[in-house]
């Protein structure tokens, strides 16, 4: 066999095998990349508040409402999304998670979510897991999303024209030709014109399911080191551990904006047990994660044990640190987005046109046999 039909054999099973999982991957991703502006739409009730000229209502003020409308849940986290969102206090109890919204101004109660009930986070799991348990579904997710790389090299190797004459029809989708060859066409040149994108998309998407896969960007881009030294979190003496936790959230979070007043969104974290710190982030966009700055604080009296502004890591953490919004489209707004889209899209229908080639070719070698 030649290198070609090599490369078609392996291609044909390959894609056979993975087809259906790059469909669900794909499709899934299609429908989650406009999540924001959907939600912000048709949710704007609890989502968006009037913006004022005051500062933002304390933490340890939100996480006690919580407190209020949900005694048995702890809070985790809160998080500031922008001056024209509400604030969102993260619970969790034994039975599960749910999320408030307040606005940041008042404080006044807007709404409670429940995760496991949302469409968009469903939609995201199916994406990430299957809706399995995530050590099973998170594998087959990532084995597809390999096999779909190694899908779009063997595409091109099969899709190279042998002569640069047949460059240009190979560019182009021959539309007045039978349907069986404008399928044909479509799926050869689609997936080259996807093809740099679709394997970016590929790649960050699998940093999700594979460490290892963050820690070799991490050292690509840095030459060598290791993410953990870097992203390291200070330890505490937790023989001095106090429960004065509201306090030292609301310092952490005041010093935090003080840090990066031009941060559009901010979170603080609530310690949970005897040892943890307070880590706050702070990002310049809303919306938008990617390009944050890190604090840590002792839970005790709120003082600043260790900072990770964004322009002090190392370019590797950067670049690990910005994936999910490379892998989204956000880093680029709404243009990214339409692009993710749009790539996403198209790899859906890979798998189809591919079947439907691959049959095609199936019954017509078993209409030869019979002849």
């Amino acid at each position: 066999m030649g290198l070609k039909k090599q490369v078609r054999f392996l291609h044909k099973w390959l894609g056979l095998i993975s087809g259906f999982i790059v469909f669900i991957i794909s499709v899934t991703g299609c429908i989650f990349c406009f999540h924001d502006e959907i939600k912000d739409i048709t949710r704007k009730e609890w989502r968006l508040a009037e913006p004022q000229n005051k500062p933002f209502v304390l933490p340890s003020v939100l996480q006690e409402k919580a407190k209020e409308i949900l005694p048995s849940y702890k809070s985790s986290m809160v998080s500031y999304y922008g001056r024209d969102r509400a604030a969102i206090v993260y619970t969790y109890s034994d039975i599960g998670s749910l999320y408030l919204y307040f606005n940041p101004y008042t404080g006044k109660y807007l709404k409670t979510e429940n995760p496991e009930t949302d469409f968009f986070i469903i939609v995201e799991h199916i994406h990430l897991y299957l809706l399995l348990p995530d050590y099973i579904g998170k594998h087959i997710i990532g084995g597809a999303t390999i096999i779909f790389i190694l899908l779009l090299i063997s595409g091109i190797i099969q899709w190279w024209p042998k002569k640069k004459k047949d460059l240009k029809r190979s560019l182009s989708v021959k539309w007045s030709a039978k349907w069986r060859r404008v399928n044909y066409d479509w799926h050869n040149t689609s997936g080259f014109y996807i093809s740099i994108i679709a394997v970016i998309i590929a790649i960050t998407g699998l940093t999700f399911t594979y460490e290892w896969v963050g820690d070799g960007i991490y050292k690509t881009f840095n030459f060598s080191g290791d993410k953990n030294v870097e992203t390291k979190i200070p330890v505490i003496d937790t023989t001095k551990f106090s429960n004065n936790k509201n306090t030292a959230v609301d310092l952490a979070f005041i010093e935090t904006a003080k840090l990066q007043p031009k941060a559009e969104m901010i979170f603080v974290t609530y310690p949970q047990q005897k040892g943890d710190i307070i880590n706050t982030g702070a990002y310049p966009h809303t919306l938008r994660y990617d390009h944050q700055s890190n604090y840590y604080f002792h839970p005790n009296d709120g003082k600043l044990l260790q900072s990770q502004p964004f322009d002090k890591k190392s370019l590797g953490l950067q670049v690990v640190e910005m994936n999910y919004g490379i892998h989204t489209g956000q880093i680029l707004d709404l243009p990214g987005k339409i692009i993710a889209f749009i790539v996403s899209l198209i790899a859906a229908c890979l798998p189809v046109t591919g079947f439907i080639i691959w049959y095609g070719r199936r019954n017509k070698s078993c209409k030869k046999i019979k002849a």
